[in-house]
């Protein structure tokens, strides 16, 4: 999502991250290059890599900027990252600002040695912890709670035998969602937490192992995938491979996978946790057809989220599909971030209309979300003016209504259009025909039998939040 789609929309992706270990001792930092770049939609605002080399003098080399993957790197720079065992990060800030010294990954030097760190997620006690490392000495260099969890794992290691369990003890103070790829001198360990609220997964190529957000960066970098790190697991790659640690898991009906990881957030070309997310939209579409079925000539899905759900409806309903808008592929971070006065004319340099496509047709409009409202109001406005006759919009989420403390930036209650609105009203608001949200208890014909948080939509929260906003507490 662009900058200004975080704007135009208000909510904002998660980070991702990404570990390579080359035990023949070749270079990974182009691999971790190339695996940030296809998990480059997860976030745009800073991203980095540190790289060390498990045969020398395991000295940890970084880099880490603002923008995005191909702007902050280049040949020259990845040549000069050498190492065999490295991290890398996009971030979206949730927690924390966006400024350089909050770019990860966090390299910490201490009485052990060295750990580079890599967090996707949001910790719930973060602000507590902080406090209690404060009070005990530790100087903070960044706003984020990725630092507190660094800080946990590095002074749990001065009491435990290996880092792996320095990452368990670490795991039994932080409360909330994170998927960690933790590199000590000789070691990779990825650690997801126990409600599996963030996405983590294992790859191999040859004698190299990796660790990533998402299975589409392990097949960026040709390698194969092996399996998703389980909700609660602790997995530690060495020389002598794999060791798995299940201390920390829950009981399976206690997970509680974020939905919109497969209602938005992940590429269509990842799986999660045996879920492919390309079927899980194909299945929300249909599901959103025979919930809401409506006499219409042409289903058009916004891009890119709602393509794939729009191609559902259509499937199930039997109205063709077709493709309604051209998508301005080089609206990047570097676009002005447009005042609210100004967002009309944002969407139309993001999206164009292909008339002749809706000209005189009735039109099912598919997207994945209405946050404030704007942004579908201004699409449904440019349906109408390019000459469709109708617009009925199809919704592959039920109405957000609740926070999330879990690292999606969604919007406090009184930013979000449903909080304070019925679809009826949301639906005059934005000037279409007709209005229809998927149906929440249709949420589990997109995962099946996996166990899932869609507290953004009910307010069921798989753990205690704190009872007020957390995303900005640091600044």
């Amino acid at each position: 999502m662009t900058e200004f789609e975080k704007t135009a929309s208000g909510l904002g992706e998660e980070c991702g991250v990404f570990g390579a270990y080359d035990m023949d001792g070749h270079d990974v930092a182009p691999s971790i290059y190339y695996g940030l770049f296809a998990l480059q939609h997860r976030g745009q605002e800073s991203c980095g890599i540190a790289v060390t080399d498990t045969y020398g003098e395991r000295k940890v080399l970084s880099k880490k900027g603002l923008g995005l993957v191909n702007e902050v790197f280049d040949g020259e720079s990845l040549s000069e990252l050498k190492g065999n065992l490295g991290v890398g990060h996009v971030r979206y800030s949730t927690a924390g600002g966006t400024r350089v010294e909050n770019a990860q990954p966090l390299v910490i030097n201490y009485v052990k040695g060295t750990l580079a760190i890599a967090h996707n997620g949001n910790l719930v006690n973060a602000v507590e912890l902080r406090k209690e490392l404060e009070y005990t000495g530790a100087i903070f260099q960044t706003t984020i709670d990725s630092e507190v969890i660094a800080y946990h794992i590095a002074r749990e290691r001065l009491n435990t035998r290996t880092a792996e369990e320095a990452v368990r003890n670490a795991m039994k103070k932080i409360r909330g969602a994170y998927a960690l790829v933790v590199n000590s001198p000789r070691k990779m360990i990825g650690a997801r937490d126990p409600f599996g609220l963030k996405p983590l997964c294992i790859g191999k190529r040859d004698r190299t192992y990796f660790l990533a957000s998402e299975s589409c960066a392990i097949s960026a970098v040709d390698a194969e995938f092996v399996r998703d790190v389980r909700p609660g697991e602790i997995v530690t790659i060495t020389k002598d491979g794999i060791a798995s640690d299940m201390s920390m898991a829950l009981e399976e009906d206690r997970q509680a996978r974020c939905i919109f990881e497969y209602i938005y957030f992940a590429r269509m070309d990842s799986t999660i946790d045996g879920v492919n997310v390309y079927h899980s939209r194909i299945l929300a579409g249909k599901a959103l057809a025979r919930s809401y079925p409506v006499e219409a000539d042409l289903v058009v899905g916004v891009p890119d989220s709602g393509l794939v759900a729009a191609r559902g409806y259509s499937e199930e309903s039997g109205i063709p599909t077709g493709m309604a808008f051209h998508k301005n592929s080089y609206v990047g971070r570097t676009f002005i971030k447009p005042k609210q006065s100004e967002r009309e004319s944002s969407v139309k340099i993001k999206l164009n209309v292909i008339p002749e496509v809706v000209k005189g047709k009735r039109i099912v409009m598919v997207d994945d979300s209405i946050v404030r409202g704007t942004t579908c109001a201004n699409i449904i406005r440019m349906l109408k003016n390019a000459g469709a006759s109708e617009v009925h919009v199809r919704i592959s989420s039920p109405p957000f209504l609740y926070p999330c403390y879990f690292g999606t930036d969604v919007p406090s209650n009184e930013q979000l259009i449903a909080h304070s609105h019925t679809p009826e009203q949301i639906r005059e608001m934005i000037g279409a025909d007709s209005l229809g949200y998927m149906e929440i208890s249709k949420l589990r014909e997109m995962v099946g039998s996996l166990g899932y948080c869609d507290a953004c939509f009910t307010g069921n929260y798989p753990m205690e939040v704190p009872g007020r906003d957390i995303s900005h507490a640091f600044e």
